[in-house]
């Protein structure tokens, strides 16, 4: 099995060391293609107004001037020769990817660019609370066997896997549950606006982190509660019920008669 590895906080970011020894008790097969700098945030975007630069670090491991998705991109197409990988894997994220968080992840957003171009992909979080240390040894712990389960298993074409660990030390994990993404629990974008040296003005983009209560048997609630969250996501956003309703409203109408009304 040949896997790649990316992440979103950057080619030297601690959680892709772990996700490398992650990939390694699956494979020897590990080719690692991450940004050159941090891309939190950059959700699914794409480079195509400045071209991309690749640096070889060793002889599988190469760091790429772009986003997530030109990672998973460029090894794909240019930089893993020969056939391409059968597993996509990003993160370790440092903070965790859930709710209506996944929209804006580059972490997410590198499993959906292995999802379109047909390879399974995963990608894994790790929580962390302010003020406490990352602990990857939950990651590191759980994340294998976890993986094989879900390959054993398998899933769709259009369909990636998030998956997310509490902060909790590994031997305090109270288990697995496979559950559907949340809502954001905390809310209130923050503006903040500030003055550069020469009097223009510049802005920071952040949230106000206010933890509310978490719905229940969501990925939200399941971390929170100390357990290892799997959600299946899918690329495919039409919403079906909707759909139906609107080609009743829309039936045996034309262009005209809406005018009209």
């Amino acid at each position: 099995m040949r896997i790649l590895v990316t992440n979103d906080d950057g080619i030297h970011a601690p959680g892709l060391k772990t996700l490398e020894k992650i990939a390694k008790e699956l494979t020897r097969d590990v080719w690692v293609v991450a940004p050159e700098s941090e891309q939190s945030g950059s959700s699914h975007s794409l480079t195509i107004h400045l071209p991309l630069r690749v640096r070889r670090l060793s002889a599988r491991r190469f760091a790429v001037s772009g986003t997530p998705t030109d990672c998973v991109a460029m090894g794909v197409h240019q930089v893993i020769p020969g056939r391409k990988p059968d597993l996509v894997l990003s993160g370790v994220n440092r903070g965790t990817n859930m709710g209506d968080d996944v929209t804006y992840s580059g972490t997410i957003a590198a499993a959906m660019e292995g999802c379109l171009l047909k390879i399974p992909s995963v990608a894994l979080s790790q929580m962390v609370k302010p003020g406490q240390s990352v602990k990857w040894a939950t990651a590191a712990h759980h994340a294998p066997p976890v993986l094989r389960a879900l390959l054993k298993e398998g899933w769709p074409e259009g369909v990636l896997m998030n998956v997310n660990f509490p902060d909790v030390l590994h031997t305090k994990v109270t288990g697995v549950e496979v559950c559907p993404q949340g809502e954001r629990d905390y809310s209130d974008m923050v503006i903040d606006e500030r003055t550069d040296a020469r009097g223009n003005l510049y802005y920071w983009l952040g949230f106000r982190r206010v933890t509310g209560e978490p719905q229940a048997r969501t990925d939200l609630a399941q971390v929170w509660g100390g357990g290892i969250a799997v959600t299946p996501l899918q690329l495919n956003l039409t919403h079906r019920g909707t759909m139906r309703s609107l080609k009743k409203a829309f039936e045996n109408k034309n262009f005209g008669d809406i005018a009209s009304e």
